[in-house]
C-alpha cells in the first residue's frame, strides 16, 4: 500500500477548527478555483440550485420556529396534526402557524373570544373533502374556547355547538353518532333560548339512547330536558326528569352523574320552596362527593345543604310565629333552648 493512499485515508471528515487555514482551499473543495474550472455550472442551472441551508423540509422549519418563538402548545398541536397530514402546502402551513400562535397568545391573556375566532377561522379555512377531519378538530377547539368566554351570553358556545352537531351528522355512520348530533343541536338551540326546538332534539337523543341502552347519554338527555323545562317555568315536570336522571345514574352506578342529579334536584326543590326535600338531596350529594374525594363538589354541596337546612327551619319558625296558640309558643321556646334539634320535632 502506498504512503499516499495511507495518508489520504486519514484525512479528517470535518476541518480542523484549530487551524482554519489548513483546509480552506483544498483541491476537492467546491469553493476552490480549481474545482470550479473542472466543473463549470451553466448559468440556467445555477439559478435553479438551492443553497443547502434552505433544503430543510418546510414542515420541520415551521415546527422549529414555533418552539423558538415560545409557543409550546402551538408546536404540540402542529406536530400532532402533521403526523397525519401529509398533503400540507406552504400556504396552509403558514396559515396554520399564524392562527395557532394568535390563539395561544389570546388564551395567555384570557381573551378566549379572540382564541375562538382564530379556531373558527381555521375550521372554515379547510373546506376540501379530504380535510374534513381538520375542520372537525378546530371546531372542537373553538367549542373549548367558547365555554371559557362568558361575555357574549353564550352566543359563541351556541354557534360552536351547532357546528359540532353538524359534525356528528356528517359522521353519522351509526345511531350513536346520530344521538350525539341531536344532543349537540339541542344544546345550541337551548343556548339561544329556543327551548321548544331544543326539547325536540333532546327527545330524539333520549329515544336513540334508550334503544342503544346508553345510560350516560340518556342521563344527559334527561338533564338537558329538565333544564329547558325549568327555563319555561315548568318546575314540576323538570323535577320528574331530574328524578329519572338520578334513577338511571344510580342503576348504572355513575356516581358523578348521580351527584349532579342530586344537586339539580336540590336546586329546583329550593326554587319550589320545598326546603326539606332540597336539604335531603343536597345531603345525598355531599355524601357522594365525599366518596368521590372531590373537594370542589364537596364544598358546594355542603354550602347548599346548610342553606336549605336554614331555610327549612326558618320556614317552620315563621309558620309557628304566624299561627297563634300556646302550643306553638312552647315549641319555639323549647327549640331555642336546644337549638340543635329540629324545630318541627314534637315537644
Amino acid at each position: 500500500m502506498s504512503s499516499a493512499l495511507v495518508s489520504g485515508s486519514r484525512t479528517p471528515l470535518l476541518p480542523d477548527i484549530y487551524n482554519p487555514h489548513k483546509h480552506r482551499t483544498t483541491p476537492t473543495s467546491k469553493s476552490s478555483p480549481e474545482w470550479m474550472k473542472e466543473n463549470p455550472v451553466h448559468p440556467a442551472a445555477e439559478k435553479t440550485q438551492i443553497p443547502t441551508e434552505f433544503t430543510e423540509p418546510l414542515r420541520q422549519s415551521v415546527c422549529v420556529a414555533l418552539l423558538r418563538e415560545g409557543f409550546p402548545r402551538s408546536f404540540a398541536q402542529m406536530f400532532s396534526l402533521l403526523q397525519r397530514w401529509d398533503a400540507a402546502d406552504p400556504h396552509e402551513l403558514h396559515t396554520l402557524q399564524q392562527r395557532l400562535t394568535s390563539a395561544e397568545t389570546a388564551e395567555r391573556h384570557g381573551q378566549y373570544g379572540e382564541a375562538y375566532d382564530n379556531h373558527m377561522f381555521l375550521a372554515r379555512f379547510f373546506t376540501e373533502p379530504e380535510d374534513k377531519w381538520l375542520k372537525h378538530h378546530f371546531i372542537q377547539l373553538a367549542l373549548h374556547s367558547a365555554r371559557k368566554f362568558k361575555m357574549d351570553s353564550g352566543k359563541r358556545e351556541a354557534e360552536a355547538n351547532l357546528h359540532m352537531g353538524q359534525v356528528y351528522l356528517e359522521k353519522a355512520e351509526d345511531r350513536g353518532s346520530e344521538g350525539e348530533a341531536a344532543y349537540r343541536l339541542g344544546l345550541a338551540y337551548q343556548s339561544t333560548g329556543d327551548q321548544k326546538t331544543a326539547k325536540q332534539f333532546f327527545s330524539v337523543c333520549m329515544e336513540i339512547s334508550t334503544i342503544l341502552e346508553n345510560a350516560d347519554s340518556l342521563g344527559r338527555a334527561y338533564e338537558a330536558i329538565a333544564k329547558s323545562l325549568e327555563s319555561e317555568g315548568k318546575l314540576t315536570e323538570a323535577t320528574e326528569y331530574l328524578e329519572k336522571f338520578a334513577e338511571i345514574s344510580l342503576s348504572s352506578k355513575q356516581d358523578r352523574n348521580l351527584e349532579k342529579a342530586c344537586m339539580c334536584l336540590g336546586n329546583i326543590l329550593s326554587l319550589r320552596k320545598r326546603y326539606d326535600g332540597a336539604h335531603e338531596h343536597f345531603g345525598r350529594a355531599y355524601e357522594i362527593a365525599c366518596n368521590l374525594a372531590s373537594v370542589v363538589r364537596l364544598q358546594k354541596a355542603r354550602v347548599c345543604a346548610g342553606s336549605a337546612r336554614a331555610l327549612s327551619m326558618m320556614q317552620t319558625y315563621h309558620r309557628l310565629i304566624e299561627t297563634p296558640g300556646r302550643q306553638n309558643i312552647k315549641r319555639i321556646i323549647s327549640w331555642k333552648k336546644r337549638r340543635h334539634d329540629s324545630l318541627s320535632a314534637p315537644l
